[in-house]
């Protein structure tokens, strides 16, 4: 028998169905000589630096850096019931093999490789890969199950992935929030570098001087021709009289037939774009539509970096090209040739192939999605039309006139073949998207003939300023960081930019936050603490440059031409390097973040942490640890605790807290501290875990 495992329980039911598992069970599936069951995201999680030693326990700098001999792995206690469920069937004696059915991509295998040896399974492993969730594609993978070995390669760059972000950001965060000694300086292998296009760009805005400038024109026969910047009015004015009522001589005008391709079809980075742009949708908004649609077979696999379908899909693009005019998707009444070879190219497919709609939207009914599942789908099936569209033809009309002695400049365009436009112009006008419109589009021009001539000139002086570079939204942020440090890398490096496709929405949610980005409308803008952070952070946890070639390394691992371990050593040389290069810092440095004389040590010391020694000081915002261990030492029992109870309780002393909240009302009682415990809840589907105080209860005694 089989043990399938996929990565969600919605994705295991429906491979559940296909393969004849229906018999329900406690977490799984059974049935047709298969067992289907489920991991719930990450299961297993690298192990936090307690776990490895007491003087990791404490945020100090002797005890950085932080670089494990032995790297050890958790059971996440929020779903350890269901990696329990998955232990037991691994070992289960009626479980001959299993098969890996997590999403097909780096993040999906390092989900299942971990609890497989988490779990210390030692039966045969194969490998689920495919990129749509149809029945079809569902058979067609299982018929061809790859050795799980094929993919060792994939995990190992899965590892380094997390190994690297858990070097990166846990000694850097622990280095700066020390050396700082304000609020938690939070540092990551690929935020901080995106954060630092951010504060470069807000920093290039605050620092723009506009400038005032002046443009002559001259009005000839439905032409508006201008000369270039003049920097004063004086002499635009001078220039414009030297013009009026004279003649002016056409000396060129040059024609020239210009064309667009059609675009590529949607990677996720690519979608995520337009999705912003013309919807004001985040990005990590767009991933879960996609997602849904993919789990609903509606859309093939989201998290791709690849723009074109493989060669041996020519007949599926023909067939979901005809499924998206018979379906509500696409309404217009138009005679359509496709040119399906433009977006073969088995070359550039990656993991995954492009997203594209599957034939499934044939056959359901749309009108039920919800309305930002139907507008992504409809945005991917327009691409697929406009990818396989003509060309977009336009002619350009460049002329230049001289009179009084001075040259002006008039330009023109004028659509000749609309072409694929024509699918794109259609889908704005049915989605009234909120796209801003470019306000210099070029006209057309009449005819021009060089040695033409205009009499009686009139004349008029235009005002411009220069203008600033324009804020991040999340369209031009994504962007940047698909294509930071590529200008430094060769055409030949596999991959390129910050972070990977199905990473980036995680990264914008994360800054936004930790609060060191904010969203204003459609604009990305760094908080106050942002701009502080990336002043005081080195060049080497910033760089964007930096965080690419690391990017391009890990795809490499992935591919078996470089070595876990040569990745690993150089991401541990420079994180010892860090630590060795910063570490210490001006008191007028650390009151930047509300640390030094002014901030974190003026607070009151209220005593000893029970969980690492620390000191518990009177802050802002209440009491806390200064070593940020994670213990709520100003709650017990739910009830907030004053100084004075605060102070008992941690010298160990029998506390009388009143108004403690019950099944039956509230109630008073004395609360005796006997150690501490650990807690974990989910809010927002994020995890909190922390440590509070263990307590024995004792009741006043009534009054007669």
């Amino acid at each position: 028998m089989q043990l399938v495992i996929a990565e969600k329980p919605s994705v295991a039911q429906q491979i559940a169905s296909v393969i004849g598992a229906e018999e329900r069970k406690d977490g799984y599936m059974e049935g047709s000589g298969s067992i289907v069951s489920w991991c719930v995201g990450h299961l297993v999680e690298l192990a936090q630096p307690d776990a490895y030693s007491d003087a990791w326990k404490k945020w100090t700098y002797e005890s950085l850096p932080m670089i494990p001999e032995n790297w050890q792995h958790e059971v996440k206690r929020d779903t350890a019931a269901q990696y329990k469920v998955l232990r037991e069937l691994m070992h289960d004696t009626r479980v001959d093999s299993v098969v890996c059915a997590t999403d097909a991509g780096r993040e999906g295998e390092l989900i299942f490789r971990l609890v497989y040896e988490m779990a210390g399974c030692n039966k045969p492993m194969k490998r689920l890969w495919i990129s749509s969730m149809e029945e079809s594609a569902i058979r067609d993978g299982f018929a061809n199950l790859k050795p799980g070995s094929d993919y060792d390669c994939l995990y190992q760059s899965a590892l380094c992935r997390q190994r690297a972000d858990w070097l990166v950001g846990l000694n850097g965060t622990r280095l700066f929030t020390v050396l700082y000694g304000g609020k938690v300086l939070k540092v990551g292998r690929v935020q901080t570098p995106t954060l630092g296009m951010l504060v470069e760009r807000e920093t290039q805005i605050m620092n723009f001087r506009k400038e005032q400038y002046f443009m002559a024109h001259i009005l000839c026969g439905g032409v508006d021709a201008a000369t270039g910047r003049i920097n004063s009015r004086a002499e635009a004015e001078t220039v414009a009289g030297a013009c009026k009522n004279g003649q002016a001589v056409v000396t060129s005008a040059a024609k020239e037939q210009k064309s667009i391709a059609p675009p590529k079809l949607y990677d996720l980075t690519t979608l995520q774009r337009d999705a912003n742009r013309l919807f004001g949708f985040t990005a990590k908004q767009t991933l879960e539509y996609v997602q849904s649609l993919y789990e609903k077979k509606l859309a093939t696999y989201p998290r791709t970096d690849s723009q074109y379908l493989s060669d041996d899909m020519e007949q599926t693009a023909k067939s979901v090209i005809e499924a998206i005019f018979g379906s509500i998707l696409f309404q217009e009444d138009v005679m359509f040739n496709p040119n399906i070879k433009r977006v073969l190219n088995s070359k550039k497919v990656t993991d995954h192939h492009a997203i594209i709609p599957t034939m499934e939207i044939a056959k359901a009914d749309l009108s039920t999605l919800p309305e930002p599942e139907r507008k992504i789908l409809s945005l991917v099936a327009n691409r697929l039309l406009c990818a396989t569209g003509e060309k977009h033809l336009y002619e350009t009309v460049k002329a230049e006139l001289s009179c009084g002695g001075h040259t002006f400049h008039a330009s023109g365009k004028s659509v000749t073949h609309n072409g694929w436009k024509d699918f794109e112009d259609a889908f704005k006008r049915a989605f009234k998207t909120i796209e801003e419109k470019e306000s210099t589009e070029e006209k057309k021009l009449p005819e021009l003939t060089e040695g033409q001539t205009f009499e009686n000139m009139q004349t008029k002086i235009s005002e411009h300023y220069t203008t600033p570079p324009k804020h991040y939204t999340e369209d031009s942020l994504l962007s940047a960081m698909e294509r930071a440090g590529a200008e430094d890398m060769g055409d030949n490096v596999e991959r390129k930019g910050l972070g990977t496709p199905a990473t980036r929405a995680d990264i914008i949610e994360k800054l936004v936050k930790d609060g060191f980005v904010k969203r204003e409308k459609k604009q990305m803008l760094p908080t106050e603490d942002g701009m502080k952070l990336i002043t005081v952070l080195p060049d080497v946890v910033k760089s964007p440059k930096l965080t690419a070639d690391w990017e391009n390394a890990l795809t490499l691992v992935a591919k078996g031409e470089y070595s876990m371990q040569e990745f690993m050593g150089g991401i541990e040389d420079m994180v010892r390097d860090l630590v060795q290069t910063y570490h210490s810092v001006s008191e007028e440095q650390k009151s930047m973040f509300g640390g030094g004389a002014q901030g974190i040590n003026a607070g009151t010391a209220l005593g000893k942490c029970p969980k690492c020694g620390g000191d518990v000081v009177k802050g802002k915002f209440g009491a806390y640890c200064k070593n940020k261990c994670g213990m709520n030492v100003g709650r017990a029992m739910g009830a907030v605790l004053s100084d004075s109870q605060i102070k008992s309780m941690l010298e160990g002393k029998k506390t009388l807290v009143k108004g403690l909240k019950g099944k039956k009302g509230t109630y008073d009682a004395y609360l005796i501290p006997e150690g501490i415990e650990d807690y974990s809840y989910t809010k927002d589907g994020k995890e909190i875990r922390g440590s509070q105080y263990k307590v024995r209860l004792e009741f006043p005694k009534r009054k007669k």
